[in-house]
C-alpha cells in the first residue's frame, strides 16, 4: 500500500500532519478517517482500516487533529467545533486534489465530529462511526478528576487509553454545549455504526441513541468483545471487512473495464501481520480474502494456507468446466459439488529444503441430475479438461524479478 506524506492548514493557521493511503490499483474512491480522542492517525484501527479501504480501491486520509501526533498547534486550545472545522479543511484539501472524499469514517469523538462535518463535505455519500458517544460531552466523565483542576486552572493533563494530553477549558465547555441530535437526523448520508458491547470508554447506549435519531439507510453492527481502541489485531481486522463490504455498497464503486483480450488481471498479496503469516490476497478492487497458516505451525488460522488455494482454485475450475459443458448441451445436471485433497502442507513443505516429492491432488465429483451412464462418462472427461487441470498436469514455469 503506498503512503504518502500529506499536510494542510488547520483551523488556526497550524500545518497538520496526514498519511494518504493509496490503492496499488485503480482509484475508485476517496475515505477521510478522523482518530479517536487523544489518539493519533497511527493508531492501529486505522491503520488497518486504510490498509483494507485501500485494497479495495478506496484512498484513505487520516491526520493528526490539531495539536496531536505530528500536527502543529495545542489541543489545549482546540474546541469541538474546531476539530470539525479541520475535518471540513481537510475534505477541502483532498478536494483540492481531485480526491473529494465519498465515505467519512470517524473513530470515538472522531465519530462524532464526522458526524457534525458530513453535511458540510457535500461530497460524502457515507459515514461510518466506531464507538462514538451520542452526546459530545459523555467523554468528560472519563476524566472527573481533572475536571475542577480545568475549570480553576483553564487547563489539566488527562490520560485516557494510555494516551495524556492537556484539555482546556473551552475544549470541555464546548463538547458539553453540542447536541448532534439534529445533525444524525438529518444526515442525508448512508450510516453504518460499530459499536462494542463492552467498551468502557464509550458506552453501547450511545450507539443505540445514535441509530435511533437516525434515518434510513443505517446500519449496525457489534463489535463483540473488542475494547474502546480496537487495540485487538483480530478486531481491527474485522472492522475493516465489515466497512470495506459496507461501504462498497453505498459508493457505487466502478472499476475501469480492462481492454478486450487483456488476462484476468493482477492478484496482489500482502502482509497483514509481519508477526505471523497473515496476508492481504485482493484481486481486483471487489475480491478480498485472506490467506494463513494453521496454528500449529505459527500462524492463526484467519484464512486457507496457500496449498488451500491450489485446492480450491483446482475444484472451482473443475465444476465451472462441467458446468458449461452441461449447459451447452442441454443436459439435466441439476447441482456439482467438487471435494478436493492435496497429500502436501505447505508449512511442512516451505520449512524443507529440495523437497522433491511429486504432487498429488484428489477429486471426488458429485454429479446431480436426470443424467444416464453415457452423460456422466463425458462429463468426467470434461472435468480433466479444465484449464486449472491442465496447468497443474503441464506443470508451470513461475517467471520471478525483484521489484
Amino acid at each position: 500500500m503506498p503512503t504518502e506524506r500529506f499536510t494542510f492548514t488547520g483551523h488556526d493557521g497550524d500545518t497538520l500532519s496526514a498519511r494518504l493511503d493509496l490503492p496499488e490499483g485503480p482509484h475508485l474512491a476517496t475515505a477521510l478517517f478522523a482518530h479517536c480522542f487523544t489518539c493519533s492517525k497511527d493508531i492501529l484501527a486505522a491503520r488497518r482500516i486504510a490498509a483494507r479501504l485501500a485494497g479495495a480501491g478506496i484512498a484513505v486520509l487520516r491526520f493528526d487533529f490539531t495539536g496531536l501526533g505530528h500536527s502543529e498547534g495545542e489541543f489545549a486550545n482546540t474546541t469541538f467545533v474546531s476539530n470539525v472545522d479541520d475535518l471540513v479543511l481537510a475534505a477541502q484539501a483532498l478536494e483540492a486534489r481531485d480526491m473529494a472524499p465519498k465515505l467519512l469514517i470517524g473513530h470515538s469523538l472522531g465519530g462524532a465530529a464526522m458526524l457534525a462535518a458530513a453535511r458540510r463535505i457535500e461530497s460524502s455519500r457515507a459515514v461510518v462511526t466506531i464507538g462514538a458517544p451520542y452526546d459530545p460531552g459523555h467523554v468528560t466523565h472519563n476524566f472527573d478528576d481533572a475536571l475542577s483542576r480545568i475549570r480553576d486552572e483553564g487547563r489539566a493533563e488527562v490520560t485516557l487509553g494510555g494516551h495524556t494530553v492537556t484539555i482546556g477549558r473551552r475544549f470541555v465547555e464546548s463538547v458539553a454545549a453540542e447536541n448532534l441530535t439534529d445533525e444524525i437526523k438529518s444526515l442525508h448520508r448512508a450510516l453504518l455504526i460499530l459499536h462494542a458491547p463492552r467498551d468502557s470508554i464509550v458506552g453501547i447506549d450511545n450507539a443505540a441513541q445514535i441509530f435511533r435519531a437516525a434515518k434510513h439507510p443505517k446500519s449496525f453492527v457489534t463489535l463483540d468483545d473488542a475494547d474502546h481502541l480496537i487495540s485487538h489485531p483480530g478486531d481491527a481486522e474485522y472492522a475493516a471487512e465489515v466497512i470495506a463490504a459496507w461501504a462498497t455498497r453505498y459508493l457505487e464503486l466502478r472499476p475501469p473495464a480492462p481492454p478486450p483480450g487483456a488476462p484476468e488481471g493482477i492478484v496482489r498479496v500482502s502482509e497483514a501481520d509481519t508477526e505471523g503469516f497473515l496476508q492481504d490476497i485482493n484481486a481486483g478492487p471487489k475480491h478480498h480474502m485472506l490467506a494463513d497458516e494453521p496454528q500449529a505451525y505459527g500462524g492463526t488460522d484467519r484464512g486457507m494456507s496457500p496449498y488451500g488455494f491450489l485446492s480450491a482454485g483446482l475444484g472451482a475450475c473443475t465444476s465451472m468446466t462441467i458446468r458449461m459443458y452441461a449447459r451447452r448441451k442441454g443436459w439435466s445436471l441439476d447441482h456439482v459439488s467438487v471435494d478436493v485433497s492435496h497429500d502436501k502442507v505447505h508449512a511442512q513443505d516451505a520449512a524443507a529444503q529440495g523437497n522433491a516429492k511429486a504432487d498429488r491432488f484428489k477429486r471426488v465429483i458429485r454429479l446431480e441430475g436426470d443424467l444416464d451412464d453415457d452423460q456422466r462418462a463425458k462429463l468426467l472427461e470434461i472435468a480433466d479438461k479444465c484449464p486449472v487441470h491442465r496447468t497443474l498436469e503441464r506443470s508451470a514455469e513461475v517467471e520471478t524479478e525483484l521489484e
